[in-house]
């Protein structure tokens, strides 16, 4: 592996493992909160913001200048 397929992969497992973090420390402060008091708007809020993200994405991929854009 050269240089950068390395660098890639040590990166891949650096997000990989602070993704990781982040989900336990929300399980634990969040979802297993003893009194349980925002639960119900902490996941509602996360679905609006999954069908939101996911309805962007989705009109980005519709998109024929999708890759045209010269920043790809």
């Amino acid at each position: 592996m050269d240089k950068l397929s390395t660098a890639g992969l040590l990166g891949t497992l650096v997000v990989a493992a602070l993704a990781a973090i982040g989900v336990v420390g929300f399980a634990d402060g969040t979802l297993s909160a003893a009194s349980g008091k925002y639960v119900t708007a902490t996941i509602g809020i996360l679905v609006v913001v999954v069908v939101v993200v996911g309805a962007l994405i989705a009109l980005g991929m519709g998109s024929k200048r999708w890759r045209a854009n010269p920043y790809w």
